[in-house]
């Protein structure tokens, strides 16, 4: 990064605007900013939190002279086309492009996002782009942008075809050689119109509408990235470390439910228990995965294309580090069965009633054989396997909805208290 821009906005102004963004971590503080780069119009600041530092970006142009003066909050620039423009440009001027992007048009930020900031970009070629932002950046790889990379580079229909990334350094103190680098930006292909898979499911599970082709096609969509992404990216043998921690992670994260959820407790022993079979088991080899899958990450696309995978940043609690690490690709699979135990869940809370439990299982059943033939696998060989991360995925769904939704913490309960007691042979 380069010289600070003549138009830069003082810190005391852009403290009091960085506090009222969604993307700002800590809420109700009052941000301390260290500037610590800046150049085409992007500021990297870092925020002296009671929280812990936080590095963000920020991109901003000074108000207008007519728009209040100096004590005006600066302009987001991902809201000015021209700054958009010079954004995709320097996409293109990265090592890790694949296609240029056509002179943007238009552009418009898309409302509703918590942690980044996607612009919605319409090219001079009549092509739309969706540049993602990042506002919280951290040393090394995002796995958003490496794995669907890795897709698009490979030829996968199966996630947006990714245009490119914008790479940068900058200052880092707590590092050996005092300099960090990570993605700023994302650019891919924008599918407007597209239901996500959980709305379609939803509706068709109110409607008593058979999901088994659909879920069926989705096992076999999934199947079909993981062995792109085996084929891409490296792997690694499961070795008795990294069962140990992942296992010892699913045992922390029972002691964290119990705290947070007494009625947890009544199954504490059945759970360690399934997660004893797991550490026992035969696993598979680790390599990259989603993540973070549900249904609500998968796009309805027309056919021949079919399901369309989103978001591989994986869980957002878990350190950026780990997130890039080679996984089970049965946490991917655990994920989704979760999520189709979840459209019964939310019919079932639905003021209109609906039981959509019998809906749920084919659904789930249908999956998984989608899987298995894409894969070539036999899951029942990694039944034990599988049950410990869907009931590690329960038992995050019980925190959350104990913390935000406590009337909704049945859902994933009942799956632990079933999970839990399902016959070891």
């Amino acid at each position: 990064m380069s010289a600070e821009a003549p138009d830069r906005v003082h810190d005391r102004t852009l403290e009091g605007w960085i506090a009222r963004q969604r993307w700002y971590t800590a809420k109700g503080s009052t941000p301390s900013l260290r500037t610590l780069s800046e150049s085409d119009g992007t500021r990297l600041v870092l925020d002296d939190a009671p929280t812990g530092p936080v590095l963000y970006q920020v991109p901003v142009l000074s108000p207008a002279p007519d728009a209040g003066g100096s004590g005006s909050d600066p302009v987001d620039a991902t809201t000015d086309t021209a700054w958009v423009q010079e954004l995709t440009e320097r996409i293109d001027a990265d090592p890790s492009s694949l296609r240029p992007i056509g002179r943007v048009t238009a552009s418009r930020v898309l409302s509703g996002e918590q942690s980044n900031t996607s612009v919605i970009c319409d090219t001079a070629d009549g092509a739309q782009v969706i540049v993602k932002v990042f506002r919280v950046l951290h040393h090394g790889d995002n796995p958003d942008v490496t794995t669907q990379l890795a897709l698009s580079a490979a030829g996968s229909a199966r996630v947006p075809t990714v245009y490119g990334a914008l790479r940068a350094t900058w200052p880092d103190s707590g590092r050996p050689d005092g300099t960090a680098t990570g993605h700023l930006a994302f650019a891919q292909e924008f599918l407007p119109g597209l239901e996500d898979a959980w709305r379609v499911a939803l509706h068709d599970a109110r409607e008593g509408t058979p999901w088994d082709a659909h879920a069926a096609a989705l096992g076999s969509a999934l199947a079909e990235v993981h062995r792109t992404l085996a084929e891409a990216l490296p792997t690694e043998p499961a070795d008795e470390a990294r069962r140990n921690a992942a296992v010892a992670t699913m045992h922390a994260r029972l002691d964290a439910a119990v705290r947070e959820a007494p009625t947890v407790a009544p199954h504490v022993d059945a759970v360690r228990a399934v997660y004893d079979r797991a550490a026992a088991a035969e696993w598979p080899a680790l390599q990259r995965i989603h993540g973070d899958l549900h249904l609500g990450q998968v796009l309805a696309a027309p056919e021949p294309r079919g399901w369309v995978f989103l978001d591989f940043e994986g869980e957002p609690l878990r350190p950026l580090t780990e997130r890039s690490l080679p996984d089970v690709t049965l946490r991917d699979v655990a994920g989704m069965l979760r999520s189709f135990d979840y459209v019964a869940g939310s019919l079932a809370h639905d003021a209109a009633f609906v039981d959509a439990g019998a809906w749920a299982q084919a659904a789930r059943e249908a999956f998984l054989d989608g899987y298995q033939r894409g894969t070539g696998t036999d899951l029942g060989g990694h039944r034990a396997l599988l049950d410990a991360f869907e009931l590690d995925k329960a038992l995050y769904e019980v925190v959350y909805e104990t913390r935000n939704r406590p009337d909704w913490a049945g859902i994933p309960l009942a799956a632990g208290a079933r999970l839990a007691s399902r016959d070891a042979g």
